[in-house]
């Protein structure tokens, strides 16, 4: 594997007849409702038609958290992969820690964020176990944590990475302000800060987040890029900050561009946050395999920068400065 979660291509062992490029630097498929259902032999169908989906569309960055559905996606994934010879040489796997849920050290603990050394360690040893691996190729701190100590943050990251544990490190959903902090403790750079971004949430064009990932060189990593499918043919999972959306303007649009490029809303949406410069990598949450072939075209929507202007108008809800 290379040095890099982002090194390399994805092999055309792996594309089938389907067309690809460098898909592995484009697109990453997230894993969060691999196991949904708690099934186990309905998890382990949706599990399989979704990862086998992937693949074929020549994604291989896996983005997982100890969250998602109570760690049984990660569990049900490592089933996936240790079946398949070679599979890991040739996919990269992504995972986070730092959220708590309700009750989870004890009876009445809060929903909470925990970034302590001990946290941070314990949980990576748990995603290593599920998933049957030795080694993750990227680790990310979920959320930013209040209580967030940095000096601890990194003596555990380089704990991690000296044991053979974690190639590389990222975080999740942190200010720009955030990542310069824990940045400034740390000898390993961070490669990713995996955010909400879509044509329904532009926050991280304004605020500086996009900006500092050109600068510092960390590729943003988009969550719900299609605002939980909203501008595509979902928009029935929402979360309570993806609540008050309204998508009719931006899906027009979308759709009249779609019928110019022969393409799908879905397609065209995606290509809209990969032509943005910081190198945005969308990650796709359906478990659906035509739904995840249907996104993997955005890699071959070229949209001119007319095109990706009248989206950005249409977005913000009104003219330009």
């Amino acid at each position: 594997m290379g040095n890099s979660v982002f090194d390399g291509k994805a092999g055309e062992s792996l594309a089938g007849s389907h067309r690809i490029r460098e898909a592995a630097r484009d697109l990453a498929y997230g894993c969060w409702r691999l196991a949904v259902s708690g099934d186990p032999a309905s998890d382990r169908a949706t599990a399989q038609t979704a990862v086998d989906a992937a693949l074929d569309a020549g994604i291989r960055l896996f983005d997982h958290a100890d969250i998602y559905c109570g760690g049984r996606s990660e569990s049900v994934f490592g089933e996936l992969l240790s079946e398949r010879t070679g599979l890991r040489d040739q996919i990269r796997i992504a995972s986070k820690c730092g959220i708590c849920l309700p009750g989870e050290s004890g009876p009445g603990a809060p929903y909470r964020y925990d970034s302590s050394y001990s946290h941070i360690v314990n949980s990576c040893e748990g995603s290593l176990r599920r998933l049957r691996v030795e080694t993750l190729d990227l680790y990310q701190i979920h959320r930013p944590d209040f209580l967030m100590n940095p000096e601890e943050v990194a003596r555990a990251f380089e704990e991690l990475h000296r044991s053979g544990k974690v190639r590389e490190f990222g975080v999740s959903n942190f200010r720009p302000s955030q990542v310069e902090l824990l940045q400034a403790h740390l000898d390993l750079p961070l490669v990713v800060n995996q955010v909400e971004v879509s044509l329904l949430q532009l926050a991280a064009f304004e605020d500086g987040t996009l900006d500092q990932c050109q600068r510092l060189r960390i590729r943003p990593m988009a969550w719900s890029p299609l605002g939980a499918g909203l501008l595509g043919d979902g928009g029935v999972d929402l979360l309570p900050g993806q609540r008050g959306y309204r998508p009719a303007a931006v899906a027009a649009v979308l759709g009249q561009l779609a019928q110019k490029l022969g393409q799908s809303r879905t397609a065209v949406a995606l290509a809209w946050l990969l032509a943005h410069p910081s190198g945005i990598i969308p990650i796709l949450g359906s478990t659906k395999p035509s739904r995840i072939l249907e996104a993997a075209e955005s890699v071959h929507v070229n949209l001119g920068r007319e095109d990706w202007y009248e989206l950005l108008t249409v977005a913000r809800g009104g003219a330009l400065p």
